[in-house]
């Protein structure tokens, strides 16, 4: 339907949600026109995903209303689902990731656009490779790959490609929730591209975020949520990184994390050293030190990770000698991190339960003081923790996982781009707690796509193609460094 020059595409109004006691959105009104992208930030828990939830038709509103091109969509108490939103374009990307793993990317491009037909399958292939190669050229994948068998950045640029895909219903409005949070920094950059390409050619798009300079690189306006409610929204030209982050009530430390000051380890305890192995460097771990480990996303960063916390359980993978207990952080944490069907206080505790053995029994006293502990440490968004671990926001579970890892009596810990869904506040308080725990003697061990968190890195180790091709210290880091010593290893 064609819209005036005033008229929006989507005009939200009061939307407002609660579940059980808890108010997830309140009168929420926002308005998006063609060819525009909102960028949206806020913390984790303020609302962004209830009102992303409502705009595509997972959620009903428990009051006001939504008009696509003047048109009246939602009402409180109408039908408004996920199939009536795709009919009139609009798509999400979700941030938790949705591919039938035992199915291959062909087969999931399917679901997501059922094709008619005997050959399906080549037409799915053909539009999914079509748009892969579109959006994230050189992307390597191959549509007959099972998407289990996939690194989870890759798996991301499948769910974003395949929501792009124009196969039933013209796309109108993308809604895209934390989409390059397992992406590398060079396919990060490739979809912002899109998102522009996509924008100038008169789509509309959302994207949540809490990576700001991706804000700034994309976004029209700027809309910024807190408690449910939209604080701000303002032209991008009209606002700025500080102006951003005190509406998101956060205060931002970047500057000082990056001068912290550089601490000598070489006479420190050695946990972990592993030969050059055809790299250019070896792989050494002392005590107190934070490790980054950079490069391409799917070089083998997340396989050192898994092999050095396998080189430790019973059974496991003895090829790489560790002097010490580990605890792991797993940034795919549907697959790899929570217990689903446990409450958020198990999900918390569930590594340092022999720690609450009291005449071989377990103390719930001591498990719920811990648990209470971390939960304060961390800023954790509940009033409940006995509630299933589901009932938080993406990146409050996440703090749970950070919690389980640092509460457990671990001398390392492996973290495999922790960061993903997590607002800029509680990335700062985590970022303290691990030069704390780091000045006490404690390693970490840091896989991150986010390049500024190697800033709080004593050394980073670049890698490609499974290899360790540098090392570069804190004081000599540079994005330009990271992306030179990667592309040469590769093209040599």
């Amino acid at each position: 339907m064609p819209l005036t020059q005033q008229e929006p595409l989507v005009h939200a109004k009061g939307l407002s949600k609660s579940f059980g006691a808890v108010l997830a959105l309140q009168g929420a009104e926002l308005r998006i026109g063609k060819g525009v992208c909102i960028g949206v930030a806020g913390h984790n828990g303020a609302g962004k995903s209830t009102l992303m939830n409502i705009l595509c038709g997972t959620l009903q509103p428990d009051a006001g209303s939504l008009h696509l091109a003047g048109q009246d969509m939602v009402q409180a108490g109408s039908r408004w689902d996920v199939r009536e939103a795709r009919r009139v374009g609009i798509r999400r990307v979700f941030q938790e990731l949705s591919l039938c793993d035992n199915l291959t990317l062909a087969e999931n491009m399917h679901i997501a656009s059922p094709l008619p037909g005997r050959h399906w399958r080549r037409d799915a292939a053909a539009l999914l490779m079509a748009q892969l190669d579109l959006i994230f050229p050189g992307h390597g994948l191959k549509p007959h790959q099972l998407a289990g068998d996939v690194p989870i950045g890759k798996r991301q640029m499948v769910e974003i490609a395949r929501a792009f895909v124009d196969a039933d219903h013209p796309l109108r409005l993308m809604i895209l929730d934390e989409p390059t949070s397992s992406l590398d920094p060079r396919c990060a950059d490739q979809l912002l591209a899109h998102i522009r390409r996509f924008v100038a050619q008169g789509g509309s798009c959302i994207l949540i975020t809490h990576k700001l300079d991706e804000i700034f690189a994309v976004a029209d306006r700027v809309v910024t949520m807190k408690d449910g409610r939209i604080v701000d929204d303002c032209p991008r030209a009209d606002t700025d990184r500080s102006r951003l982050v005190r509406a998101m009530g956060q205060n931002e430390d970047l500057e000082k994390s990056r001068q912290h000051r550089q601490t000598d380890h070489s006479d420190a305890r050695e946990w972990v050293r592993i030969a050059a192995a055809g790299g250019s460097a070896e792989f050494v771990v002392r005590s107190g030190e934070v490790i980054g480990m950079a490069g391409l996303a799917g070089h083998g960063q997340t396989a050192l990770l898994v092999r050095l916390f396998r080189a430790t359980q019973q059974g496991g993978d003895t090829s790489h000698q560790v002097g010490c207990k580990l605890a792991f952080v797993a940034g795919d944490r549907q697959t790899d991190g929570i217990f689903p069907l446990w409450s958020i206080a198990r999900n918390m505790s569930q590594a340092s339960l022999a720690a609450f053995k009291r005449y071989g029994l377990l103390d719930p006293a001591r498990e719920r003081s811990m648990v209470e502990q971390w939960r304060t440490r961390l800023g954790l968004r509940t009033d409940d923790v006995n509630l299933p671990v589901l009932s938080l926001s993406g990146g409050n579970q996440q703090k749970v996982l950070f919690a389980r890892a640092l509460a457990a009596d671990a001398g390392m810990v492996l973290m495999d781009d922790p960061m993903r869904g997590v607002d800029v506040g509680t990335k700062q308080d985590v970022y303290q707690l691990i030069r704390a725990e780091a000045a006490a003697g404690r390693s970490f061990v840091w896989y991150s796509t986010e390049f500024e968190e190697l800033y709080h890195c004593d050394r980073v180790y670049v890698f490609n193609s499974g290899r360790i091709v540098g090392e570069i210290s804190r004081a000599e880091l540079t994005e330009e460094k990271v992306v030179n010593m990667s592309f040469e290893a590769a093209a040599a």
